[in-house]
């Protein structure tokens, strides 16, 4: 299985090259973050918003919208197929890098993902606006989804048996406690319905913040390989990311794809929140409440 789209060398931008485009009819900048209502506060000069949920979220099965409909989006946002789409967010990108993941599942091309998002946009000094600006819709072409970029559960189950063989590689991109199974959620966040704590057998856990710095940018290329060789995790390997709802795991797909240029990476968006619910799926669990 190979990624049929080598990573581009301009895929990450940086603000400073953003600040540069504002207002360049050929660029066209999405917000994506956690907190929906936070665009609303202000945004970059320009920005449309996305909500990950409404956008993207199929409204009632658990499955994303349509090619078709994905097109229908595009043009709402007036994005053609020459349009460099620019995304953007905050929680260092978590959400912008799952909309990069989600648009390249789905087909689209272009895209880029303005590196260390809001907050290093905010550190900077830079302005945003409560201005929502206005576009002239477009006709996007058809899109046809690839499916080699997404893991369902199944697709996992089998996977155990490359990882057995070191043929293939699952990454766990949660917190440490929510890897052991001390907890089953992230602090100050929800418990999201997940019966059980824990992780996929033969995982290794690399928490999506060792791959960014203290203000939000990706890492080195040199000191991404190294933080997941270190893990055992290498580009010949045919690897999975997965976290609770694949958010986190997309920070670390984009890493692995577009910035090392891993060939073969999938993302299991139904994550721990499909897999800890699941009936028959092994687990693993390391956490002893004695040990506490």
């Amino acid at each position: 299985m190979t990624h049929p789209n080598p990573p581009a060398r301009d895929v990450l931008v940086s603000t400073a090259w953003v600040a540069a485009h504002l207002g360049d009819p050929n660029v066209r900048l999405l917000e994506v973050n956690e907190d929906i209502l936070l665009y609303d506060t202000g945004h970059l000069p320009g920005a449309l918003k996305i909500d990950w949920q409404l956008n993207f979220w199929h409204p009632v099965i658990r499955d994303f919208i349509t090619p078709e409909q994905v097109r229908a989006l595009l043009g709402r946002l007036g994005i053609t197929e020459d349009t460099s789409v620019v995304l953007y967010g905050d929680k260092s990108n978590w959400w912008a890098a799952y909309a990069f993941w989600f648009l390249t599942y789905s087909g689209v091309k272009n895209l880029r993902l303005m590196d260390g998002g809001r907050q290093k946009w905010l550190a900077e000094g830079r302005d945003l606006t409560s201005l929502v600006p206005t576009v002239q819709a477009t006709a996007y072409p058809p899109l046809e989804r690839n499916e080699a970029l997404r893991a369902y559960r199944d697709d996992v189950l089998r996977h155990l048996d490359l990882v057995d063989t070191g043929r293939g590689a699952l990454v766990d991109i949660r917190s440490p406690d929510e890897f052991s199974g001390k907890v089953t959620h992230m602090p100050t966040y929800p418990q999201e319905g997940v019966l059980r704590g824990g992780h996929i057998p033969g995982a290794v856990n690399v928490p999506w913040a060792k791959a960014a710095n203290e203000d939000g940018t990706f890492k080195s290329a040199d000191e991404l390989r190294a933080l997941y060789a270190a893990e055992g995790v290498i580009s010949t390997q045919e690897v999975i990311t997965y976290c609770r709802i694949a958010e986190r795991s997309s920070h670390t797909w984009f890493a692995l794809t577009q910035l090392l240029g891993f060939p073969s990476v999938r993302n299991y968006d139904g994550s721990w929140t499909e897999w800890g619910n699941a009936v028959g799926l092994p687990i693993e669990k390391t956490y002893d409440p004695e040990q506490d």
